[in-house]
């Protein structure tokens, strides 16, 4: 578990010498009395013999009282003992010397590399920029992945949702965006891990360091088992450092949050911890406007774009949870990825249904884009209407048009499956890139049944459409 390291961390405000004492500790909870000036919200205060013990303020109980969150274990703190206000709040550090390298909440740095040199620090607490510097622009955000470019295209500097319970691949998903992404925008990549596991962070740095892309990337991690307030503090830090790239450097900026939820749920931690009532499922009653203060701060400027692609792991698969419905408003594109798609082995296993995206427009994408994606959808929405019959009388029993429309829709299910890069150790499937055009071309060719004599099989898990008929002729005998 990481903790503050004094030589890293910004130092306090020395001409501050303002110390109160512990008067209560309830877990992560501190209460602390201070007898001359009582400390800001959001002001960081130091405790322990190395000032190891981070707490920051949130809530003034009385002239003489506040009350903080420890974001650090708070092992050996007692009542009694001094703490130090440092007179400001909890800081991030900005600047050229943070790309390549992995940071906790703190700004420590947790690659086992020296602590970077030349960067500034800012306050992890700014406001969204003002609606007068917003770009009204919408540009489309070419992923290379089949199914989401044509059937829920992303906005550039835009929020996309990836939602979906426990092991359906919101994770896979994301490393492979960040795979595809990288090497074709001139940009900065940051990866914020909320509530990650270590594995999970490992491996991502080892896969970006072996694809040569971490010199344009920064890790921000919170880990799964650090306290709730660092936790929840994660997100504002990462935000700090893609405002900077935004705001500073005039660049476009990709933000990875893995997983927005786990906010949500440190949020409620916190909240439960400070005593305050529950709303509705046991989460805390300001829920929103803590989500909407990270969201706002995602946005597309008149100096540059942070286009956002968030992990949402959704509560037992029920999308009517408040974490779900209140995360799905912030959003451009939602990805919705199902349990039922991922068991018939249909990878990535999204939902074309459920899943929507605002830039599906014939204003945006265009005309021929638009009726395909809409033939589609109505193809596999009559598809699942048909399930039923096919599962009670079998498809003998279909009309002669509907059992075209079923075997282009099963056709048209398996050419969105795609291998994905991330997974060739897993698959032995070498990855596939494939262009919009590539895409809506094959999409086109299935609808006007000119692969209704080739298997369904061989269109499983390929690039292009060109790779089904060459699948064909290497299987045949």
């Amino acid at each position: 578990m990481s903790t503050p390291d004094p030589d890293c961390c910004p130092p306090p405000a020395a001409a501050s010498a303002n110390t109160g004492l512990v008067v209560a500790v309830r877990g992560s909870v501190v209460d602390v009395h201070f007898a001359t000036r009582l400390p800001a919200i959001y002001t960081v205060l130091r405790a322990g013999s190395q000032r190891q013990i981070v707490i920051e303020v949130l809530a003034q109980r009385d002239a003489h009282q506040v009350r903080g969150i420890a974001l650090t274990p708070t092992q050996g703190l007692a009542r009694g003992m001094v703490v130090e206000d440092t007179g400001g709040p909890l800081k991030a550090p900005v600047g050229q010397g943070i790309l390549g390298r992995m940071f906790d909440v703190f700004g420590n740095a947790i690659d086992r590399e020296p602590a970077p040199t030349e960067v500034q620090w800012r306050s992890v607490h700014r406001a969204p920029p003002p609606l007068a510097r917003r770009s009204t622009k919408s540009e489309v955000f070419a992923t290379g992945i089949k199914v989401i470019d044509v059937l829920m295209p992303l906005e550039r500097g835009g929020k996309a949702g990836l939602f979906g319970g426990a092991g359906v691949g919101k994770t896979v998903l994301l490393t492979e965006m960040i795979h595809n992404m990288i090497g074709h925008q001139d940009g900065v990549s940051l990866f914020c891990g909320i509530g990650e596991r270590c594995r999970e962070g490992e491996e991502l740095y080892r896969e970006m360091q072996d694809a040569g892309v971490l010199p344009h990337m920064v890790m921000v991690f919170g880990q799964m088992n650090e306290p709730p307030g660092s936790r929840f503090r994660i997100g504002h830090a990462a935000l700090t450092m893609a405002e900077y790239f935004r705001d500073d450097e005039h660049r476009d900026v990709l933000l990875l949050i893995d997983n927005i939820f786990r906010f949500i749920q440190a949020g409620m931690e916190v909240s439960g911890l400070m005593g305050q009532m529950p709303s509705r499922l046991g989460y805390q009653p300001t829920m929103g406007t803590e989500l909407a203060g990270l969201e706002e701060r995602i946005a597309n400027t008149d100096t540059g774009a942070i286009t956002s692609i968030q992990a949402v792991y959704v509560p037992a698969d029920d999308f009517t949870d408040p974490a779900a419905v209140h995360t799905f408003s912030h959003l451009s594109a939602s990805i919705v990825l199902s349990r039922k798609r991922a068991s018939e082995g249909l990878f990535p296993a999204i939902d074309p249904l459920q899943s929507s995206s605002k830039m599906a427009t014939p204003g945006i994408v265009g005309e021929r884009h638009y009726a395909l994606a809409r033939e589609i959808r109505r193809t596999l929405a009559q598809h699942a209407e048909l399930k039923d019959i096919i599962a009670m009388l079998g498809l003998e029993q279909l009309s002669p048009a509907d059992r075209n429309l079923v075997a282009r829709a099963r056709r048209l299910e398996r050419f969105l499956t795609q291998p994905f890069f991330t997974t060739e150790q897993f698959t032995g499937l070498p990855g596939k890139l494939v262009s919009l055009e590539h895409a809506l071309d094959g999409c086109e060719r299935i609808l006007n049944d000119e692969f209704k004599d080739l298997p369904e099989a061989a269109l499983y898990m390929i690039g292009s459409v060109a790779e089904a008929k060459a699948k064909t002729r290497e299987k045949a005998p």
